[in-house]
């Protein structure tokens, strides 16, 4: 018998961090769920009950429908009693109020603020930028000698450049950013979690926003032409935005916005020094191929393991009702090794073209930055190919333990530069 066919078993490992470390484990699971159980109503230990969704075009149908599933009150997994104990330790209802906790008409009122800044015109201005960017850190390989860890020393450190030269966070302070972030996306790792106390998750974001007001009494005074001005200036009905969401406004794109490209990153180099044949194919016809190639590596990462949305109404989906007031789990790792979307879909091709990866998300929601994200892994991987010989792993790999944001945290290689 299967180890995946009863409860709780399945659904406890399904939201333990110790799980997504493991790919091979996790993609196994989700395969299961997907052929035998692809909306299963959960009932983990220690968390309020959910649907949980892996099948794309069940996830695609929730997300195109924003009107009957929404973000709020439960975005993203989180033990039974946290929304209580923010509300006791805060005293507001949510810990973090982005775009990702935000339904309209306030996600699409903010989305707007700033989504001039990840699109065409303004992503033309910056190639330069990110050119130049992409051969430092391969500038950094060459210094290195021939042996570093990938994501420690190249992966984590560029795309955090990127999105902190945008927003407007002086590069001295990136390491505080990024140690904030890890605290943040990795709460649940060893490696990466600032205590094993609850409060001390409540004190990184509390961290955050002390930075980002200071930031914003700066940018009030002395605007410049970053994203931090824009948010700092900003206005809706003849208001500037409230704290909680300007806050929030500030994390979402310091964390997501290189958390997850790093991750991308990292990934599609691991998958490319696995599949050999891939790497030689990319090699030689660079110019043809990196576009599908980057959407591959990030559809083989999927860095955002899931979201969630709640059921305004009931809804019939794949035969079963989700009730009004219900969760539903979206897992996009599961989405995009989908068997009835992707042909051989644990095969990684870097000239994939059968369809389109849901790592983005879909929809309302769709990831702002994703534009962005793919020119900074263009940009990287050409400088890579171009000047390094040989790639191979000189050590095990490492995944981030958590089920919301993931991948490599450590990636160590030895190369040999042309």
């Amino acid at each position: 018998m299967s180890p995946f066919t009863t409860s709780p078993e399945i659904d406890n490992a399904l939201v333990a961090p110790t799980a997504w470390a493991d790919e091979a484990g996790i993609h196994e699971q989700l395969r299961w769920l997907r052929h035998n159980d692809p909306l299963r109503f959960v009932q983990p230990t220690g968390y309020e009950p959910f649907w949980s969704v892996t099948k794309y075009n069940n996830i695609k149908e929730i997300e195109g429908n924003k009107k009957v599933f929404v973000n709020d009150p439960r975005p993203t997994l989180g033990p039974q009693g946290m929304a209580e104990m923010v509300q006791q330790v805060t005293g507001r209802k949510h810990l973090i109020r982005s775009l990702v906790q935000m339904d309209d008409p306030d996600h699409s009122r903010y989305r707007r603020l700033t989504q001039g800044w990840f699109m065409g015109t303004n992503l033309r201005k910056l190639q330069a930028r990110i050119d130049d960017l992409a051969a430092s850190y391969v500038d950094r390989l060459a210094d290195l000698g021939g042996e570093c860890d990938f994501v420690r020393d190249v992966a984590i450190w560029y795309p955090l450049r990127v999105i902190m030269s945008i927003l407007g966070v002086p590069e001295q302070d990136e390491a505080l950013m990024l140690k904030l972030t890890q605290e943040l996306f990795g709460s649940a790792d060893p490696d990466n979690r600032r205590s094993f106390e609850p409060q001390d998750f409540f004190k990184v974001v509390e961290d955050f926003e002390q930075y980002f007001l200071r930031l914003t009494q700066d940018r009030i005074n002395n605007p410049t032409d970053d994203v931090a001005t824009l948010i700092a200036n900003a206005q809706l009905d003849g208001k500037p935005l409230p704290e909680l969401e300007a806050a929030g406004y500030y994390i979402i794109i310091a964390t997501a916005g290189h958390d997850t490209t790093s991750a991308s990153t990292a990934g599609g180099l691991l998958a490319l020094i696995h599949n050999p044949e891939q790497m030689a194919l990319l090699r030689a016809d660079p110019e043809h191929l990196l576009p599908t190639a980057i959407d591959e590596m990030i559809r083989w990462v999927t860095p955002v393991r899931h979201f969630m949305r709640t059921a305004t109404q009931d809804y019939v989906l794949n035969g079963k009702t989700i009730r009004k007031g219900e969760s539903a789990i979206l897992w996009y790792p599961s989405a995009n090794r989908d068997e009835d979307i992707f042909s051989n879909p644990f095969e990684f091709s870097v000239q994939r073209r059968d369809a389109k990866q849901l790592a983005f998300g879909f929809g309302a929601h769709v990831c702002l930055g994703q534009h962005l994200a793919r020119m900074e892994i263009t940009a990287l991987y050409k400088q890579l190919l171009k000047r390094v010989h040989s790639i191979e792993l000189a050590g095990e790999p490492r995944y981030v333990e958590s089920t919301f944001v993931g991948g490599l945290k450590s990636l160590p290689i030895r190369y040999r530069m042309k």
